[in-house]
């Protein structure tokens, strides 16, 4: 029989690729898709659309109770249902954590808990690393978060941590960049335009995971045998972020651009003001006082040994690589 999957947040970035990744590994493949989200690449008529109401327990219990009837349940469900950027840093941790409690809450008591329940958790619910002698963040390292984003998603890791015998999985990317995604977008765009934005004076090393390596990672984590556990997704090398931009500049065609270091008091002035002007228009601010400290944070390196040895997984894509074939269809796409 087909394993049945069911993706949340299906509509975004990586929600997409994942969703692509299912149907060609053969899944009857599910998309947690509101109505009012683009369905812009997902086109593919294998998938089966689902809207679920998050929001409201009651309601999502009969949602569930009424696809039971129908189709049984999901052998799994990845849940990548989630915000990075809020209007109020409420936002954050009523979608963040408390949508995810009763969904959770939703599927064990309709008993439909699925063999696994992969959650897409963030390397800033770590908090950030060793900024003096750059050692990578460990698993057994505490947590301390400080930015709203990264908050929300460690409750939301405890909270799964807490229910005895729940099948999870959690996994802690670093920052995911391909074809699709808007705010690198926005840095290759200022280069493109002839300049290189860098934060802060001091060293900082940065690390990133191409979008089709992160899929291959939840589907490692589908396969393993294992669960209740967590491991962080980053390709194994890191960069400093003028590495990172020279590599565009590079795919740009661009020889001359001019570099402007901003330094982090600055930055968290646009910052604020960027915030207030969004609250304004009703808009959520790609730069704000959460970004800002995930910019000025300087050493996101992170151990993947036990991502390595337990799932197997191994990242097929440098950065060079997957700047080189993100750049390729922004220009395909006129994004570029």
């Amino acid at each position: 029989m087909t394993n049945k999957i069911l993706v949340t947040g299906a509509g975004g970035f990586i929600g997409g690729f994942i969703v692509e990744e299912a149907l060609n590994r053969g899944f009857d493949t599910w998309a947690g898709v509101r109505s009012s989200t683009s369905h812009e690449f997902l086109q593919d008529d294998r998938i089966t659309f689902v809207d679920l109401d998050y929001a409201h327990p009651e309601k999502l219990r009969s949602q569930l109770t009424v696809l039971k009837e129908k189709m049984g349940g999901w052998d799994y469900i990845v849940h990548n249902l989630g915000v990075t950027k809020c209007k109020n840093k409420e936002d954050f941790y009523r979608i963040n954590y408390q949508l995810v409690c009763n969904f959770v809450d939703a599927l064990i008591a309709c008993d439909m808990v699925p063999r696994k329940f992969i959650y897409m958790s963030s390397l800033s619910a770590w908090g950030k690393g060793d900024e003096v002698n750059h050692t990578p963040i460990k698993l057994t390292d505490t947590p301390h978060p400080d930015t709203e984003y990264g908050k929300s998603k460690l409750m939301t890791e405890q909270y799964l941590a807490s229910l005895p015998d729940f099948p999870y999985m959690i996994l802690r990317p670093t920052g995911v960049y391909g074809p699709r995604e808007k705010d690198y977008l926005l840095m290759m765009q200022s280069i493109q335009a002839g300049f290189d934005f860098g934060v802060g004076y001091k060293k900082q090393l940065i690390t990133f995971i191409y979008v089709k390596d992160l899929v291959r990672a939840i589907f490692a984590a589908i396969e393993a045998p294992i669960v209740r556990r967590a491991y962080f997704i980053s390709e194994e090398q890191a960069y400093t972020s003028s590495g990172f931009r020279k590599y565009v500049a590079a795919e740009l065609g661009k020889r001359c651009v001019i570099p402007i270091v901003v330094p982090c008091w600055f930055l968290w002035i646009i910052s604020v003001v960027a915030e207030w002007i969004g609250g304004l228009r009703g808009k959520t601010s790609t730069l704000n006082r959460d970004k800002y400290r995930i910019m000025c944070q300087r050493n996101w390196v992170c151990d993947t040994t036990p991502t390595r040895e337990e799932l197997g997984f191994i990242p097929q894509y440098s950065l060079e690589e997957g700047v080189r074939e993100t750049v390729a269809w922004y220009k395909a796409n006129k994004w570029l």
